[in-house]
């Protein structure tokens, strides 16, 4: 089995990280995505007049930028929600206008958007929203609640779902809608979580505006729409970030002592190292099957593999963060200082490693549980017939 790019794509690699060496520490965020964008290396897919480098499909240097990115200083500056889900949806599903106006100003970090899905009782059934829009005029008028918005208290923007067809059956009568959060109307309030962090937050409408053409896709088809933007979420780099994670508790282990000898020595313990990485070479050798795959456009070889990714990810990151735990003993009971979103670091700082452990309480749940998770690997990754509760629920008694 051949595990190299090869020539061409090593030189590239060598490109990329000159590139973020020469970058100052500094740099402003527009001032870094532009130059970025200029070498191609970000927005591959976009447009060039909607901002992005139009660059030709290559999977594998799309990897290789991300892989770069995210062990540079500069990871923080691609932000997810704005420029890795919206973005590709009003490709796929926007009007022109919307593109023009929307995206350029994203992808540089004018506009920052929060995502409007998950509700009080709509989480993993997120077709059960109750929040509406109702539509007065020349403006949709929406009233509801939404709950686990990361950003929402420095977004500008919202894309989000809302229910304008009452009548309809829960999934026909959504709608995918775009909307400014500092209005009238819109409140938002943060939700403290175990680490003390204030990474979420809970939004409340009542009688917020948006105007009527800020709708993605057509009146009552915000399913479909999202469906398609939920497919942005996939992930075909696990595997490196894995790695960072397992680096990081294999320098925990030869910091920390155990009586007179490093934790990394004690056999214990290396058999966890040794079985955790087993798994960290899994995941790496599974995202260059898909990386693989999809260069040679072999999309039916990439689907499967990358619903995977997310649930095997998530366990062989609670396997790491439990070993860093356990590795820092007494001193996990100390409150965590950093308290950030992704707590991953590579320094033997006992309170990172409380905040890692913490944070990966909620990994299981966040962007899909891994109980949902691995319905829909069965069902439509493996072709498994669907869930006979959920048959039985539907069945009129």
């Amino acid at each position: 089995m051949e595990l190299e790019f090869g020539p061409e794509y090593d030189r590239f690699r060598e490109e990329v990280l000159a590139f973020l060496a020469e970058t100052p520490r500094d740099v402003d965020r527009r001032s870094f995505l532009k130059a970025a964008t200029e070498r191609g290396y970000v927005y591959r897919s976009i447009p060039r007049r909607f901002g992005g480098s139009e660059q030709p499909f290559d999977p594998i240097r799309e990897s290789i930028v991300a892989e770069c990115f995210d062990a540079s200083p500069f990871s923080w500056r691609l932000g997810p929600q704005s420029t890795g889900m919206l973005v590709p949806t009003l490709l796929e599903a926007g009007s022109d206008w919307q593109r023009e106006r929307f995206i350029p100003p994203t992808l540089l970090g004018d506009f920052v958007w929060c995502q409007g899905y998950s509700e009080p009782g709509a989480g993993s059934d997120l077709a059960a929203l109750r929040s509406t829009a109702r539509l007065e005029g020349d403006e949709w008028v929406i009233d509801g609640q939404k709950i686990w918005t990361s950003d929402a208290d420095h977004a500008g923007f919202m894309f989000g779902m809302f229910r304008t067809e009452p009548g309809a059956d829960k999934h026909a009568g959504i709608s995918y809608l775009l909307l400014e959060m500092d209005q009238p109307g819109i409140e938002v309030r943060p939700l403290r979580q175990i680490t003390g962090a204030t990474h979420f937050f809970e939004v409340f409408f009542d009688g917020a505006r948006t105007k009527a053409d800020w709708i993605v896709g057509r009146r009552g088809e915000g399913w479909r729409v999202a469906r398609a933007n939920l497919k942005y979420e996939r992930n075909l780099g696990g595997g490196p970030r894995l790695r960072q994670r397992f680096a990081a508790v294999l320098e925990l282990a030869r910091t920390m002592r155990i009586g007179d000898r490093p934790a990394s020595e004690d056999s214990v313990i290396r058999q966890r190292l040794a079985e955790i990485e087993g798994h960290v070479r899994c995941a790496e050798t599974m995202t260059l099957r898909q990386l693989s795959a999809a260069a040679r456009g072999e999309d039916d070889r990439v689907v499967l593999p990358m619903l995977v990714n997310k649930l095997y990810g998530t366990e062989v990151g609670e396997q790491i963060a439990q070993l860093g735990f356990d590795l820092i003993g007494a001193d996990g009971l100390r409150a965590p200082e950093r308290s950030t979103w992704d707590a991953v670091s590579t320094s033997a700082r006992d309170t990172d490693w409380v905040d890692q452990y913490l944070f990966e309480l909620a990994s299981g749940i966040a962007a899909g549980s891994s109980n949902i998770q691995r319905n829909v690997i069965g069902e439509r990754g493996l072709g498994l017939p669907r869930d006979l509760r959920a048959a039985r629920a539907r069945t009129p008694a």
